[in-house]
């Protein structure tokens, strides 16, 4: 099996246009045409975990962190960064990092920390925009059933758990054929009416290719008239975050000793607790306090997240607690999912977890 196969299932998962925009996700080193020996799943792609991948023998990682974030100007061996991307070339391993695009979806990082609060009602907290965009086309009525079944299959038509979505509405379309023209139906020269359908499908936006194409392919007209249209809608599935709910209220305390039994941290650090329930909570792996006031607006009693600064605990403003758990604590569990994903599609291939604990910090 290629390592492309591999990869391809992350990126079908977490496509690569919904990362943010400083982000560097993707296949970072390595050649996607190589055969794959094994898969190892990390959260970062240190120097420690290319040899891990070595021993193990494994010539694919899987990280969630780009150990290529901003350019490299040189590999000399200077930083752990250029130690890593070194050993992983003299050792022929690809490194292949899913980041930010894992975090916003629904279904991504904040999922495994929603798994082990038992959060139910999930939902993202602050959708991303520019996710979503509109086909409209006009077909004739008896090719309309085949068009609107190619453009589903290509991924259009589908809105929160539903499939197939699309609106209809019959007219009349008008044309003309030139000369040279090949019309399917109508003569040259003289006008024509056809009875249409006006066909209407959101779909994600970087499906755009793959819609458009299976448009064109199956729409019966030599020349198609169709729009496509950017829409300002999030994909309720898709953006920074996730809000759910605690099947049961609990009392503030607890509610952070179950956080700390299940990420086994050593510390908490947090606002000053506000003395009533907790039942809605925000999390958000790794530096999520971009989304204090979403967290707030969205009626959460507390906000799970990490790198939380100083002046940044102020945000609270006695309107929720902000638990700050670390970074590395935070999406301990991404391995995990990572591993679940392939593991699920590749049962009888070598997908393996990383025994290297990757954290930087450590506590006295």
């Amino acid at each position: 099996m290629k390592i492309s196969a591999i990869t391809n299932v992350l990126s079908a998962l977490a496509p690569a246009a919904f990362q943010e925009s400083y982000d560097n996700t993707g296949l970072l080193v390595g050649n996607p045409e190589h055969e794959c020996t094994g898969v190892l799943c990390t959260l970062d792609a240190t120097e420690a975990v290319v040899l891990e991948a070595v021993q193990r023998n494994c010539n694919l990682v899987i990280a969630h962190h780009p150990i290529i974030f901003s350019g490299l100007k040189r590999l000399n061996g200077s930083n752990y960064i250029e130690r890593s991307v070194i050993t992983a070339i003299k050792n022929d391993v690809a490194i292949f990092a899913i980041h930010t695009n894992l975090d916003n979806i629904l279904t991504g990082v904040n999922s495994k920390i929603a798994d082990r609060l038992g959060l139910v009602d999930r939902s993202t907290l602050v959708q991303k925009s520019g996710t979503l965009m509109k086909l409209v086309t006009f077909v004739p009525q008896q090719q309309a059933a085949g068009v609107r079944s190619a453009l589903f299959s290509a991924g259009a038509g589908k809105i929160g758990q539903y499939a197939e979505c699309s609106f209809n509405v019959s007219g009349t379309g008008t044309y003309k054929p030139g000369e040279g023209s090949n019309p399917f139906v109508g003569s040259i020269g003289h006008l024509h009416e056809e009875n249409e359908v006006r066909i209407e499908v959101v779909f994600p936006a970087h499906l755009q290719g793959a819609v458009v194409k299976s448009l064109l392919n199956v729409h019966p007209y030599e020349e198609v008239a169709y729009d496509v249209i950017p829409l300002s809608n999030g994909f309720s599935e898709i953006g920074s975050g996730l809000i759910g709910k605690l099947p049961d209220p609990m009392a503030e305390q607890p509610f952070l000793e179950m956080l700390k039994r299940e990420f086994s941290l050593k510390v908490i650090r947090h606002t000053p607790l506000l003395n009533k329930p907790v039942q809605q909570v925000a999390v958000c792996g790794g530096s999520g306090t971009f989304l204090t006031r979403n967290a707030i607006q969205a009626g959460a009693d507390v906000f799970v997240t990490a790198d939380v600064k100083y002046h940044e605990f102020f945000d609270a403003d006695s309107k929720l607690v902000i638990a700050d758990i670390g970074h590395y604590e935070s999406e301990q569990y991404t391995t995990e999912l990572l591993y679940d994903v392939l593991q699920a599609k590749f049962p009888t291939f070598a997908i393996l977890k990383s025994g290297v604990i990757t954290n930087p910090v450590n506590y006295f």
